[in-house]
């Protein structure tokens, strides 16, 4: 977490400033500053500013993450058909009400030998402007939902929309979460375009990647067809990102 001491720094140059009689300009100047830094670091959850978070895995070994965000839903059952026939295992990173939408594919999810994580009971598009207690209650309701679909707990969350701030790190904190970004964006919940989104995850991947993709949709169904191929040609193999976190615990 990097904002306190940026926090001290912005209040440093504002003394600095006063104390050689620096124009109300500067002081602006300054404020506008400290704001981009501050909205960069809420988005970029790579940056670590407010969560320190998981985002690739250190290895020497050609091996990368697959993370699907935001299901179950009625497409998933086509993802798990192709990771099935790959042989693949990947990380889903669950809403609540999803789960509780189609129960079933959540309980196959698992029952396929693949990660699941809490990402929120309802992934309000309000996130970054609700309460420490109501992210908790977001966080613990979709525990709940896990535990009694899944007969499942775990530690692995996935901020909504990657978004951090001081509310969303005391929640996690609280709930004793790890928190697990990426470091490859596929962008395809905003992007139509197969081809853009397939050459936007190859372009960036490297030795432990995490890749962020959305089981959400047919494009990124056909996609995952692509990658999964360039994957096995590339010689790349595949890990869960629970990988990473039971190996920090027995350090």
């Amino acid at each position: 977490m990097k904002h306190y001491p940026f926090i001290l720094f912005y209040l440093f140059c504002n003394v600095f400033i006063y104390a050689f009689h620096g124009s109300f300009w500067v002081y602006i100047a300054c404020f506008l500053a400290f704001s981009a830094v501050v909205v960069w670091g809420s988005f970029d959850i790579g940056l670590g500013y407010f969560v320190n978070s998981i985002t690739h895995k250190r290895t020497k070994i050609n091996e990368v993450a697959l993370t699907f965000d935001d299901g179950p839903t009625e497409f998933t059952p086509q993802f798990l058909d192709l990771l099935k026939e790959h042989q693949v295992k990947a990380t889903f990173f669950c809403i609540g009400k999803q789960i509780e939408k189609y129960p079933e594919t959540f309980q196959r999810i698992i029952s396929e030998g693949h990660t699941v994580g809490n990402h929120t009971y309802s992934h309000s598009n309000n996130t970054g402007f609700l309460s420490a207690s109501k992210m908790v209650e977001e966080i613990e309701k979709c525990d709940e939902v896990m535990l009694e679909t899944g007969k499942i707990q775990n530690d692995l969350y996935r901020p909504p929309f990657g978004v951090t701030n001081p509310s969303i790190a005391k929640a996690i904190k609280k709930t004793h979460k790890t928190s697990i970004g990426w470091n490859v964006r596929s962008l395809d919940t905003i992007t139509d375009d197969e081809k853009k989104i397939f050459k936007r995850v190859t372009t960036d991947l490297k030795k432990g990647s995490i890749i962020l993709l959305h089981d959400t949709s047919e494009k990124t169904y056909n996609v995952l067809v692509d990658l999964l191929l360039f994957l096995k040609e590339k010689k790349y193999s595949t890990f869960t990102v629970d990988s990473i976190t039971k190996s920090k615990k027995n350090d």
